[in-house]
């Protein structure tokens, strides 16, 4: 019966071991081992085996991106400004060794250096610069807690200014200011709409009277060509009718010739016209210079002149 005893003991010793000898680890968790109180191993995600007794887990750390929030700091402005300024960290654990062993508290660490860091960076700014540089008051930060927090095993991926707490009289100062600098810049908005459109009549006063400048010297310059167009087509006019008069003239003497008239049948016959003119009751006759030439020729003239006597006796 002892026997039994003593097994059943030994049957539930050796599975108390075991049980205690075999750790799950989650995902993105990691656990540090100590072997009689000195760092032994790390514990990685799945099932790991330990030695009951001699091994213990120190501590575990999740390796995913963490975030914290730091307290509301109070801190100075270079122009004598007091804010208070409400952060969050986001950290991981790079090395969980140097996490374990490199600091007691990497949180509280990280708190204490933001706030040291805050205060040296708020104070060299003032409080427009610092409402308008959240960013470089972020990176520089950051850089401070990475240049501390390289032995601490921790990454620090993001510091985030949550909010500002600025002082009721300092922010109704700021709302003053505000509101006189919308009131400007409408008043410029203003002036230059008004500039810009009296440049734009001006301009366009400017275009229509080129315009009309343009339309009158095109309308001169149409003018000019349509009475030279009117000259050219009365010159050709006149100049057809010479041409056509002179045709005619042409065809006349090549008809006179055609019959057997010739200058001496044509003076003969202007004689004889002459001599009934002289007969008639006109006592001025004109003569042609060429008829005139040729009855001179011949003596005619007298004796048209003398009938026209001898008719008047």
């Amino acid at each position: 019966m002892v026997g039994v005893i003593v097994f059943l003991f030994l049957i539930i010793l050796i599975v108390v071991v075991v049980i205690k000898g075999i750790r799950i680890v989650p995902q993105q968790t990691v656990a540090i081992v100590e072997r009689v109180g000195k760092f032994y191993k790390t514990l990685h995600a799945g099932i790991n085996i330990i030695i009951p007794i001699i091994d213990n887990v120190r501590s575990r750390h999740d390796l995913r991106i963490q975030q914290e929030k730091v307290p509301s700091q109070s801190v100075i402005t270079k122009d004598n400004v007091a804010i208070g300024v409400e952060l969050a960290t986001f950290f991981s654990v790079v090395d969980p060794k140097l996490a374990t062993y490199g600091i007691a508290n990497y949180v509280q660490g990280i708190h204490n250096i933001v706030a040291s860091a805050l205060r040296s960076t708020i104070g060299k700014m003032e409080l427009d610069e610092i409402l308008s540089n959240r960013d470089r008051i972020q990176a520089e930060l950051r850089q401070a807690l990475d240049n501390a927090s390289e032995n601490w095993g921790v990454r620090i991926d993001r510091v985030e200014i949550l909010q500002l707490e600025i002082p009721i009289d300092i922010q109704t100062s700021m709302e003053k200011q505000m509101r006189a600098e919308r009131e400007k810049r409408a008043n410029i908005l203003q002036a230059e709409g008004e500039k810009q459109a009296t440049v734009l009549r001006a301009e366009a006063q400017q275009s229509a009277v080129i315009l009309a400048a343009e339309a009158e010297k095109r309308r001169q310059i149409l003018d000019a060509e349509a009475k030279q167009k009117s000259q050219e087509l009365e010159a050709l006019g006149r100049a057809e009718a010479i041409k056509l008069v002179a045709n005619a003239e042409r065809s006349r003497i090549e008809a006179l010739n055609e019959a057997g008239l010739n200058s001496e049948i044509l003076t003969y016959k202007s004689f004889e016209a002459l001599s009934e003119m002289a007969n008639g009751a006109a006592s001025t006759i004109f003569i042609p210079t060429d008829v005139v030439s040729t009855l001179g020729s011949v003596g005619a003239i007298a004796k048209v002149f003398k009938l026209d006597k001898n008719s008047d006796q």
